[in-house]
C-alpha cells in the first residue's frame, strides 16, 4: 500500500493542514528525519495528521510515519530506535521504561475505546458473557489485559469462564466477527465502528442490526473502581537521543495536541488520512469511531495520578506487566 500524500489535492478537498510549530530562533538546526509510530488505533490519527501536514517542520526537514501491527513489532521498534515517537499502550511504556530502554511517556491521549461487540444486543456487561467465546487480540496485552483486570474485579476468571479465542490483532479480530466465525469480539476503535459499518448495524436508524456494542469497558471500569469511565490506555512516548532535546518534544507535543483538534473537528477527513495507512479502514468509521473513543491528549505528568492508580491495578494483577514496579518520575520527566 502506497503511503504517498498529495498536499494540493488534500487542500483542494477542504482538508486543513496542521501548521508547522514555530520555535524560537536560537533552536539548533532541525533534525534530518522524526519518525512517529502507531498501531491501527486512533491514537495514531493525529501522528498521520502531523506527518501528512509537515507540522514539526520547525524542527524536522522529513517526518513519516510508520504503522507497527502487533505489541511485539512495537517492542522492537521502541528497543532498536527505529522511531523517534511511538503510540503505545500505557504499560508498555513503563515496561519499557522499567528495563531501561530509554522510553519518556509525554501524553495520553486514549482514554478509553474498548468493546465487546456481540451479535446478541442482550448482552451488556461482562457478566454477560460468561461461557462465552470471544475473539480477543494481543494475548497479554492490552486490550487482553484490561479483560482481565475487569472480570476479575467482579470475581470472573477470564480465562476460565469464558472461551477466549485469541488472534493476532483487532483487525483479525474483527473479521472474524464480521464473517460470523464468532458471536463476539473485544474490539478497539476505529475497529468497532467498522464492524458496524461492514455489518450494515450503523447508523442507528438499521431496523435490525447483525451487531451490537455489547460490554463498554470504559463503563466497566469506572462502575467497579468507582471512578470516571476514563482509562489511562494509550499515549506517546518518545525514545532514543530526542527524549534529550526539549524543544522537539515540546514541538510535537503541540503539534499532537493540535492535531487532535482537528481531527475531532474534521472526523471524516481524519479518516480519510488514516485510510490511506490502514487497508481494512474506511474514512466513515475512522468519523464513527471518534465520539467513541475518548481521545484527549493529557500531559504525562498532569495525568500521573491516573496513571499511577492504573498501574496499581495492574502490579495486583501482575506486576511482570510494568517491569515489576511503579516507574519513577523520569517516567514521565519529572
Amino acid at each position: 500500500m502506497s503511503n504517498s500524500f498529495n498536499r494540493r489535492q488534500w487542500l483542494q478537498a477542504g482538508t486543513a493542514l496542521a501548521a508547522p510549530v514555530l520555535l524560537p530562533a536560537a533552536f539548533a538546526a532541525p533534525l534530518s528525519r522524526l519518525v512517529l509510530a502507531g498501531p491501527p488505533a486512533i491514537v495514531s490519527a493525529p501522528l498521520i495528521h502531523m506527518a501528512q501536514g509537515n507540522a514539526l517542520a520547525g524542527v524536522a526537514a522529513k517526518t513519516e510515519f510508520v504503522p507497527w501491527r502487533d505489541p511485539d513489532q512495537l517492542r522492537s521498534m521502541a528497543i532498536g530506535k527505529k522511531a523517534d515517537i511511538l503510540a503505545m499502550p500505557s504499560n508498555v511504556a513503563a515496561n519499557l521504561y522499567n528495563r531501561g530502554a530509554g522510553v519518556r511517556l509525554l501524553n495520553i491521549s486514549t482514554w478509553g475505546a474498548l468493546w465487546i461487540v456481540t451479535r446478541d444486543g442482550a448482552r451488556k456487561a461482562l457478566a454477560d458473557f460468561k461461557g462465552e467465546e470471544i475473539a480477543v487480540p494481543y494475548r497479554g496485552d492490552m486490550p487482553d489485559l484490561m479483560l482481565q483486570l475487569l472480570c476479575a474485579r467482579q470475581g470472573i476468571n477470564a480465562r476460565r469462564d469464558m472461551q477466549l479465542r485469541y488472534v493476532p490483532s483487532p483487525m483479525e479480530a474483527m473479521q472474524l466477527l464480521i464473517t460470523r466465525r464468532v458471536r463476539h469480539a473485544l474490539l478497539v476503535e476505529p475497529g468497532v465502528s467498522m464492524a458496524l459499518r461492514k455489518t450494515r448495524s450503523f447508523p442507528v436508524s438499521v431496523v435490525a442490526p447483525e451487531l451490537h456494542r455489547g460490554a463498554d469497558l470504559q463503563q466497566e471500569w469506572g462502575r467497579l473502581f468507582q471512578r470516571p469511565p476514563r482509562i489511562p490506555q494509550a499515549g506517546i512516548a518518545a525514545v532514543g537521543a530526542v527524549r534529550d532535546q526539549p524543544e522537539v518534544l515540546s514541538a510535537v507535543q503541540q503539534a499532537y495536541a493540535a492535531s487532535v483538534a482537528w481531527c475531532r473537528a474534521n472526523p471524516l477527513e481524519c479518516g480519510r488520512l488514516v485510510a490511506q495507512y490502514v487497508e481494512l479502514l474506511t474514512p466513515e468509521a475512522v468519523a464513527d469511531a471518534m465520539p467513541h473513543s475518548q481521545l484527549g491528549a493529557v500531559d504525562a505528568q498532569a495525568a500521573r495520578a491516573d496513571i499511577d492508580f492504573f498501574f496499581q491495578q495492574l502490579l495486583a494483577q501482575d506486576p511482570a506487566l510494568l517491569g515489576g514496579k511503579l516507574p519513577d518520575a523520569g517516567f514521565t520527566g519529572g
